[in-house]
């Protein structure tokens, strides 16, 4: 559903929410229809899911901002090579462990963590839409 209706907001606003159901696979969380007015005036309707509306949304604001980023790292992957250069510079650099198996571990610990975080904030993300 798309309206053209003249925004007299300087954001965008959700102007309405609705719960359409339960999720059958995770207790407590409910899908919600939220109703959101752009800056252009347009007027379009996005499924969110969360325990409660104020989670619904914020999980719908976090979902476009990963796909924002997911974006720019598309278009330029070389920022997140740079990233994982520096987290692994860091030792190297500020501290004197590079002759040590300390130095290993740290770069294997690094490593998994950065993928554990990625896991975890993907989970997030989902939870609730099945």
């Amino acid at each position: 559903m798309t309206n053209k209706i003249k925004s007299k907001y300087n954001r965008r606003r959700a102007i309405e929410c609705k719960i359409v159901e339960r999720s059958k696979k995770n207790p407590g969380y409910c899908k919600y229809d939220i109703t959101i007015a752009e800056l252009d005036g347009t007027v379009h309707t996005q499924p969110a899911y969360g325990k409660d509306m104020q989670d619904a949304l914020s999980r719908l604001i976090n979902t476009e901002r990963a796909a924002k980023v997911e974006g720019k790292m598309e278009k330029n992957p070389f920022i997140f090579f740079l990233v994982w250069m520096t987290v692994m510079a860091i030792p190297v650099v500020f501290g004197d462990m590079h002759d040590t198996p300390w130095f290993i571990l740290y770069l294997f610990g690094a490593f998994t963590a950065m993928f554990a975080l990625a896991g975890w904030w993907q989970n997030y993300l989902d939870k609730g839409k099945k």
